[in-house]
């Protein structure tokens, strides 16, 4: 297997560059109110609270790597940053150039939820809406920037946004440093490839978890590389891609990798027990890691110390009976 795309090593550079500037995952136990089981001898569970940040979502990392990367040598064109995605790394991205004062231009499926496109908005980016799926606005996003010379950033399979996105378990790691294992959505792959490549030199375990019907990375390893998969999933704005990044599916073949789907009756539930046990509101993406554990389809082991990353909050309150 050839080499990774991204290491530990570039995680570190990017915790480097953009630690001051987001803000640090919370971690905090779970009970048995919302995970069955834990607080037992038969798992010690944890909840990173990665929605509380900046664009509410992990994405920020990862989009703030790449600006101040590119800022740093020099290589940040006058145009910006040209970046399709359905929602949160269009939200990511907007922030980040708000906060690197640069110019952002999103494009975003018709379908993105009126709520991200609002918030784009709030943060000052140009938004374009294109298509019904990612793919168009990738498209579009590709035109403009070979019509404008705008850098373009991909949702996920950029090294410089998976590597930052990968901060965030290097932070979990630091606050609990007998984890276990991390559990993390998959979408495209890039939250995952920076979790495994954060945690695989420790001998942590990432558990990646998709929908039934959104599972790019599971039919990637299925098939033996990324192919592209329909897409129909109550997660499916955040959780929606079409096809794994490269750099995700060789992590994945990893012995400490393992690939779990759930339904989307499980994501619903792990998500509606969030808001009746803690007051924490999430984006259905968000509730996938921990619909794996809270409905058995990942069984730990005994006594493992599991860490499952809520990675989002860019949702509509009103549909948490949906």
């Amino acid at each position: 297997m050839s080499t990774p795309v991204i290491t530990e090593t570039d995680v570190k550079a990017a915790a480097d560059r953009i630690s001051s500037r987001v803000r640090r995952v919370a971690v905090t136990r779970a009970d048995a109110d919302v995970v069955p089981g834990a607080g037992t001898n038969t798992a010690e569970v944890w909840l990173a609270c990665e929605f509380m940040q900046h664009g509410g979502s992990f994405k920020a990392r990862g989009a703030l790597n790449l600006a101040l990367h590119h800022l740093e040598n020099g290589t940040m064109p006058p145009e910006g940053i040209a970046i399709a995605s359905g929602g949160n790394a269009a939200i990511a991205a907007a922030w980040a150039g708000r906060a690197a004062g640069i110019k952002v231009t999103v494009f975003v499926p018709e379908t993105a939820p009126a709520v991200k496109v609002a918030k784009l908005r709030a943060l000052g980016a140009d938004v374009r809406l294109e298509g019904t799926a990612y793919a168009h606005a990738l498209e579009a996003s590709i035109k403009h920037a070979e019509a404008t010379g705008a850098l373009l950033s991909h949702a996920y399979d950029n090294p410089l946004i998976a590597a930052g996105a990968g901060t965030c378990a290097a932070e979990i790691r630091d606050q609990a440093p007998d984890i276990d294992t991390v559990m993390v959505a998959v979408g495209g792959g890039g939250l995952f490839a920076g979790t495994a490549a954060a945690m695989f030199p420790h001998g942590v375990r990432v558990v990646a978890v998709e929908p039934e019907n959104c599972r790019a990375l599971n039919a990637a390893l299925e098939a033996g590389g990324p192919t592209d998969v329909d897409v129909q999933s109550v997660a499916a704005d955040s959780l929606g891609a079409r096809r794994v990044s490269e750099t995700a599916h060789r992590l994945a073949t990893n012995p400490l990798a393992t690939s779990v789907l759930v339904t989307d009756e499980q994501i619903i539930a792990a998500r509606a027990a969030l808001w009746e046990d803690r007051r924490v509101l999430v984006e259905h993406g968000a509730a996938a890691a921990l619909a794996a554990l809270a409905s058995g389809r990942y069984s730990p082991r005994e006594g493992e110390r599991i860490a499952v990353v809520l990675c989002g909050a860019n949702t509509d309150p009103s549909d948490l009976s949906h």
